[in-house]
């Protein structure tokens, strides 16, 4: 039997059934209308179009569009052209925002490492003056012994030049050099955080191409990560693994009572 011998009743019904288990689609039906006029005409019937409707439109669906008097598929192509329209607002503002968050740990990047510069900076003076500070301490050590006059003469210019005592201030820059270190430590652990977050969000963006079936909505890297985590963990509390070699007191009962 060729194509043209089926009754329009039972092509009613195969696009009905194809619609209803959601195996066809308003691109289907569209793709069919243009194959035949015969399946054009049947295509556009309002019942297939008002299943579409309610399948993936069911909260735009109100008496007003039931009691139009428009052909259903006209409705339905001002509703998927409003729901496009939506979409892509939607992920404009997602696109947004996700450039806002690379711009804003961008800008943090660039603090933390301004702040990076001046610690090292800080950190390197520091250790000058305490390298100075111990020169000076062994010059007026070395005061105390024989030494040769010239040498005896610049380390005692030395010791009259400087007039900072210099047991306080070698243990001061001694606490000033660890706190620089932790400081430099922390700023380093800091910007390796957001440096990797700069990075997934950026990679994130890049991906963030436009698609009509996709809900955009702001989910933050940190939850999806913190999230997965959540559900692996409760997985494993609600799930324990089972060891398969060792029978279960159930298994162990029944054998009993068998036997």
């Amino acid at each position: 039997m060729s194509a043209d011998e089926i009754p329009d009743e039972l092509w009613r019904k195969i696009l009905e059934i194809g619609v209803k288990s959601s195996t066809f689609s308003y691109k289907d039906l569209c793709c069919i209308s243009i194959s035949s006029r015969r399946l054009c005409r049947l295509s556009c019937d309002d019942s297939l179009w008002l299943l579409l409707l309610f399948h993936d439109f069911p909260s735009h669906i109100d008496s007003s569009s039931s009691s139009s008097q428009s052909p259903t598929k006209f409705i339905y192509r001002t509703r998927f052209e409003r729901e496009k329209e939506r979409k892509v607002a939607a992920h404009r503002r997602a696109l947004l925002r996700k450039e806002s968050v690379v711009s804003e740990l961008g800008r943090r990047i660039r603090e933390l490492e301004t702040r990076l510069s001046e610690e090292a900076e800080r950190f390197q003076g520091a250790s000058m003056e305490f390298s100075n500070l111990q020169r000076i301490r062994q010059a007026s050590v070395a005061l105390n012994v024989w030494q040769p006059e010239v040498v005896r003469g610049r380390q005692k210019q030395m010791v009259e030049q400087n007039a900072v005592p210099v047991a306080g201030r070698l243990r001061a820059l001694e606490m000033e050099m660890k706190l620089c270190k932790q400081q430099i430590m922390g700023v380093n652990r800091s910007l390796r955080e957001v440096k990797k977050r700069f990075d997934i969000a950026g990679k994130e963006v890049e991906s963030m191409t436009y698609h009509p079936l996709r809900d955009y909505k702001l989910i933050r890297s940190g939850d999806q990560v913190s999230n997965a985590k959540r559900k692996k963990l409760k997985t494993s509390i609600n799930f324990p693994a089972k060891n398969p070699a060792r029978p279960s007191k159930k298994i162990k009962l029944l054998h009993s009572e068998s036997e």
